[in-house]
Formats: structure tokens, sequence, C-alpha cells
């Protein structure tokens, strides 16, 4: 598994006891992998990630006590889309709740092996605009950028990555994150480390050799008799 697996398959295992914490962890991840159709009214989610799929059956039990297996009614429809419809993150806990959800959804995290790299795909700016608000208050500089018909809300420095996760209440990604992070910087620390002395070593050889073809150039010509005493 890749490390954005093993962090969703954690968050997938992240259960809010508040309902409101709930319905906005469901609202983000239909917002952002599911689509509400108005006439008729119709609610669809689709995606072939299994994982997210058992977090929006949990999600769905627990938030409106509904059996996704069974088709929903127009009444049940209609209650989930005036809940998404009259969402209102004023609290912290929901806030962290809809960014995981959205997380769930359609973000992405690179291996810290090999980059920090945080990303979530959005269907239109404003919903990236959103998003980017959310996840600024969290203190982290998120930003966004077009991708052919999407707009991507992403981080890229380690640490807001690791505060990031914190947020989402990743906490076991959060650690291995975190271990690699401190053996790259105690690499890259001893790496600077080695390369200015090695650079300082190369100039004080490269004085030297120089200092010594200055002097057999004095002994060849005048000689060495002919300087100073205490030169």
């Amino acid at each position: 598994m890749s490390f954005s697996s093993d962090v969703k398959a954690e968050l997938a295992k992240r259960h809010s006891k508040n309902v409101h914490c709930q319905i906005a962890e469901l609202a983000a991840m239909i917002m952002f992998e599911g689509r509400i159709s108005t006439n008729p009214l119709e609610l669809i989610f689709g995606s072939e990630n299994p994982t997210l799929l058992e977090k929006y059956a949990i999600l769905m039990k627990r938030a409106f006590a509904i059996d996704i297996s069974k088709p929903l009614n127009t009444t049940d429809c209609k209650k989930i889309v005036k809940s998404i419809q009259s969402l209102y993150l004023d609290r912290v806990c929901c806030k962290r709740a809809f960014i995981r959800g959205a997380f769930m959804a359609t973000g992405s995290i690179s291996d810290p092996n090999k980059a920090y790299h945080f990303e979530i795909v959005c269907k239109s700016i404003e919903q990236a605009q959103r998003l980017q608000e959310l996840m600024q208050e969290f203190s982290t500089d998120a930003k966004i950028v077009e991708r052919k018909h999407y707009f991507v809300v992403y981080l890229k420095d380690g640490s807001q990555i690791s505060d990031m996760l914190n947020v989402m209440e990743a906490y076991v990604s959060l650690m291995n994150f975190e271990n690699v992070r401190i053996v790259k910087e105690v690499r890259n620390s001893i790496n600077r480390r080695v390369n200015c002395e090695t650079a300082n070593i190369g100039k004080t050889v490269n004085a030297a050799v120089r200092q010594i073809a200055d002097i057999e150039f004095i002994r060849d010509t005048v000689g060495l008799d002919a300087l100073p005493i205490p030169l």
C-alpha cells in the first residue's frame, strides 16, 4: 500500500461521536466525490475505492440511520440534501471532519521518503477557495492550482503537511511521517556539513598548492637566499 492509502485506511477507522461532525464529514465526501441531481431529486455517490465506500456507509448509518444497500427514498434524500445545503462549519471539530471527508474523497499525499506533497482535488474554483480558507484556519499556507478541468488545493511544506495530518486526526500516519522527516533532516544536515568541510578542505589545499608554486618560482629565479630572513 502507498502512504496515501495508509492515511486513508487510518482515517476510515476514525469515527466522530458527534452527529454534527458526522454530517460535516459526510457532506464533504458527497460534495467532492458525489453529486446531487435536482430533477428528479437524487443523491449520487459513486466510487471504486472500497475504503471510501465503507466509510460512506458508516456515516450514512450513524448520521441519518440510512442503510445504503437499500434504495434511497425521496424523504431521506431531501433530509440529506437539506443538511448539506445548510451546513455551517462553526465548530473546530466540524472543520476537522470536513477536511477529513474531503481528503478521503479526492485527496492524496506523496510518500515522504520521496517528496512532500499533499493535495485535494476540487470540482470548482469556489469549492477550492472554500477548502483553502478552512485549511488556512489551521495555520497552513494552502495554495490552489488549476489542473485540466479541476482545481487542486495543495501543500508542499513538510511541517504543514504534518499539521494537516494532525488536523485530520491521522495520528499514526503523522508519527510515521515525522519519523521520515527527522531522518531526512538529519541526513540533509550531515550532507551540508560534509559538503561545507569538503569545500573548506579544497580551499586549504588549493591555497597550499599556490603557495608551494610561488616558493618554487622564487627558488628557481632569484633564489630563496634573496628573501629577507623573516620571510
